[in-house]
């Protein structure tokens, strides 16, 4: 489905995303790496991730233009194979990558991959945040790392479909402007920790066809139907919102609204909730807090009763502000006009 014209019709947009000026610099920045058939960022590639290599002088550019993202695929596929058998440095610009995703097919376009000239083959993220004396903002790096990671699993189900399977690389090349110019700077990111929990997520996530048995008959998630009978569809679907969605999903707004009226307590974190144990709602925690209900031998609710115990002893002994004192002051003063 589209999540974003799907949150749009139920009346709760998703307002994430980069800004236009931040888009506009990005795609500058990766067409000066790109410039003159991929020279700059070949270099990079040799020297960072396989210097004792040949240089990559008059690398290959194949043209990865198809009908459709299935075309692509293919044609990114064939490209691939070839570049392998071939020898000789090959970069492919924003190809197209398949990745199965509890069921249904997901498509990728990595900023580019390259190809050694021993047949192996490499992940490139470009990215717009300024490398500083030779590092990048960590958060930032492992946020490409995880994407990179995704991109390298995609990868490897296109080596294993190859007759002659060649090696998916799991150091990528990370390529950000040189401190505060428009220079490229590289560094190779080692994404096997991120890989390995990108593919152990995959596997555990329900399959399509699972969900799609648990809701009701007519069940359709498409935007053009009725606010009323979208909101039920997607009610439908099991969902717990937690923060970190509004940054990585378009229906975010949505689960949020609908996790406030029902007072679940996701919505302030999932750490929080995972202290919480039993209670899952915020009417639970404000009972058990106040003794009203809940085991008095639950860790949960005896921290939150000793909390409450804490708040009300500490509310009854404080004294008033001296500002809040010296207004009340004022007030029963009289004050004698001006002359």
């Amino acid at each position: 489905m589209d999540k974003a014209r799907l949150a749009s019709a139920l009346g709760a947009p998703s307002a994430f995303g980069q800004s236009q000026f931040a888009l506009t610099r990005g795609n500058a920045f990766e067409a000066k790496v790109k410039a003159d058939g991929g020279a700059e960022l070949l270099r990079l590639a040799h020297a960072r991730l396989d210097p004792g290599a040949a240089p990559p002088e008059g690398a290959a550019v194949p043209d990865l233009s198809a009908h459709g993202p299935e075309g692509r695929a293919a044609r990114t596929a064939l490209a691939l194979r070839e570049a392998a058998r071939a020898g000789g440095w090959t970069l492919l610009d924003h190809p197209m990558l398949a990745l199965d995703v509890a069921g249904s097919l997901a498509f990728l376009e990595p900023d580019a991959v390259v190809v050694h000239p021993d047949g192996s083959w490499s992940v490139v993220e470009i990215k717009s945040f300024p490398m500083l004396d030779g590092s990048a903002d960590p958060s930032k790096v492992g946020a490409a790392a995880r994407q990179a990671a995704v991109y390298v699993l995609a990868l490897e189900e296109v080596a294993a479909r190859l007759d002659a399977v060649p090696v998916v690389r799991h150091r990528i090349l990370l390529v950000c402007p040189k401190d505060f110019s428009n220079l490229p700077a590289a560094s190779a990111v080692d994404i096997r920790k991120q890989r390995a929990v990108t593919a152990r997520q995959l596997t555990r996530l329900t399959r399509i066809e699972e969900i799609a048995r648990t809701l009701p008959e007519g069940t359709c998630f498409a935007p053009d139907r009725g606010a009323e009978e979208l909101t039920e569809a997607v009610a439908a679907v099991p969902a717990t919102y937690a923060p970190e969605c509004l940054s990585a999903c378009e229906l975010a707004f949505h689960c949020r609204e609908r996790s406030r009226e029902e007072g679940a307590v996701t919505r302030l974190g999932r750490p929080l909730r995972a202290e919480l144990g039993g209670l899952t709602t915020v009417e639970d925690v404000l009972a058990a807090a106040h003794g009203e209900q809940g085991d008095p031998d639950d860790p949960a609710v005896a921290a939150l009763r000793r909390a409450a115990a804490l708040r009300a002893e500490a509310l009854a002994s404080a004294e008033p502000p001296a500002r809040a004192e010296a207004l009340t002051d004022a007030a029963h003063r009289e004050v004698a006009p001006c002359p």
